[in-house]
This record gives C-alpha cells, sequence and structure tokens, in this order.
C-alpha cells in the first residue's frame, strides 16, 4: 500500500500560487480560500492545496471554521492534526485582532460597548465561555480574564477566581461577560443566582460588578439593563 504524496504549493501552476499572488498584490487581494490554502500549505496526491482549501470553506464557512476544534478539523480528509492546529491557530489570532482596539485601553460607557467588545469572539464559541472585563475608574478596560470554560454554575465559576483576577490587576469594578453557544442569551434562572452571589462578594471586597452581559449569536442581553443587577 503505498500513502499519497502531498501536493506541495510549488507544484501548483503559478497563477494559482496564493503565496505569489499575494506577494505581487497584497493579502486583501486574495479570497478566503486562498488565505486558507497558505495555512494548509499542501493537499494530497488527488487534491491540489487550493481545490482543499475550497472545499474547507464549503463545508464550515468561515462562522464553522471560527468554532471548530483542531481535533474535530483533522478528522477532514487531508487534513492531518498539523494542519487542523495551524488553521484554528490562524484564525484565533485574526478574531483576537479583530477584537483589538486602537489606540487607548476600551471605554465602557454601557452595555452595548460590552457587548460589541465581546461579540466577535464569544458569538460562536461551542462551549459557554465566562470572562471577566476589569475596568479602572474611570471604566476603561485594564483586562479580560478568562474565569471558566464549561457549563455555567456555581462550582466553575466561583467568587475567589474571579475577584483573585481583580485584585491582581488593581480593578475597581468588572463586567462580566459569557456565551450561549445556542444563540439566544436569555439569561436562565442559574445565571441570574450565580449573578447575584458574585455581585454580594464584590460588595465584601469593594469592587463592584456592573454589569452581566451574555452573548448570543449577533444579540446580547445586559442584566443592568434588564433590572437584575
Amino acid at each position: 500500500m503505498t500513502m499519497d504524496k502531498p501536493l506541495m504549493m510549488k507544484e501548483l501552476p503559478e497563477t494559482e500560487r496564493p503565496r505569489e499572488k499575494m506577494l505581487g498584490k497584497g493579502a486583501q487581494a486574495l479570497s478566503n480560500a486562498e488565505l486558507l490554502a497558505i495555512l494548509l500549505r499542501t493537499g494530497t496526491k488527488n487534491l491540489p492545496v487550493n481545490r482543499l482549501a475550497e472545499q474547507l470553506i464549503i463545508k464550515y464557512d468561515l462562522t464553522g471554521l471560527g468554532s471548530i476544534s483542531p481535533q474535530e478539523l483533522s478528522k477532514t480528509a487531508g487534513i492531518g492534526l498539523v494542519k487542523a492546529v495551524t488553521v484554528v491557530a490562524g484564525i484565533e489570532l485574526g478574531r483576537r485582532l479583530s477584537q483589538k482596539e486602537p489606540g487607548e485601553r476600551p471605554v465602557i460607557k454601557s452595555p452595548k460597548d460590552a457587548a460589541h467588545l465581546m461579540m466577535g469572539e464569544l458569538r460562536y464559541q461551542a462551549k459557554e465561555h465566562f470572562i471577566a472585563l476589569l475596568l479602572s475608574t474611570k471604566n476603561h478596560v485594564i483586562a479580560r480574564a478568562i474565569i471558566s470554560v464549561g457549563s455555567l454554575n456555581a462550582s466553575v465559576v466561583h467568587p475567589r477566581e474571579l475577584f483573585r483576577e481583580a485584585i491582581i490587576y488593581s480593578a475597581a469594578a468588572v463586567i462580566l461577560v459569557h456565551n450561549h453557544p445556542s444563540g439566544d442569551p436569555a439569561p436562565s434562572q442559574e445565571d441570574i443566582s450565580l449573578t447575584k452571589q458574585l455581585v454580594e462578594a464584590g460588595n465584601l471586597l469593594n469592587i463592584s460588578v456592573l454589569d452581566h452581559v451574555i452573548i448570543g449569536d449577533g444579540k446580547y442581553v445586559s442584566f443592568k439593563e434588564k433590572g437584575i443587577i
């Protein structure tokens, strides 16, 4: 039994080589599939890398590739674990760059500001991510801290984990943010109970919990706007 030899980028016709196109015309001139082909580097004997990239875009779209795990992506024919890790890492870098504010640290003036800051990062996550935005006295975002990943309940989101981060960064206040993978940001009773517990703990430490924002698919719910906090 012989193994298919991967088709290298340099074996493609010059007009189909994304790297050369990027060097000559800039990254903006490349399609999503061409950018993905650069990350993949090689295809298979029967499937050039640019065609493999096109198939991935058709199968998952950028939205799907933004939420898939390397282990799941590596199950695709022609995609080993090394390629899968490279692709997921590249997409995550792009996501983080899209969230980076130019110049000064972002200022949270309203629940909408917090939702806008975290929407791109959280709306497509397959698991619940509980994040604290740590704020200065003027509501500048000092840092964002991931408190837990997984099902949201009191056992995984403990006040000591949250406020330890706030104390480390000398935060004056925090805004809680987490996502609902279902896309529906409506708060559950567990969300409400946990929030009240964290607000009470913050009061004891003189660190205000200003809001809890739940991110859905392109929409959000603010506990402050709803009068829950």
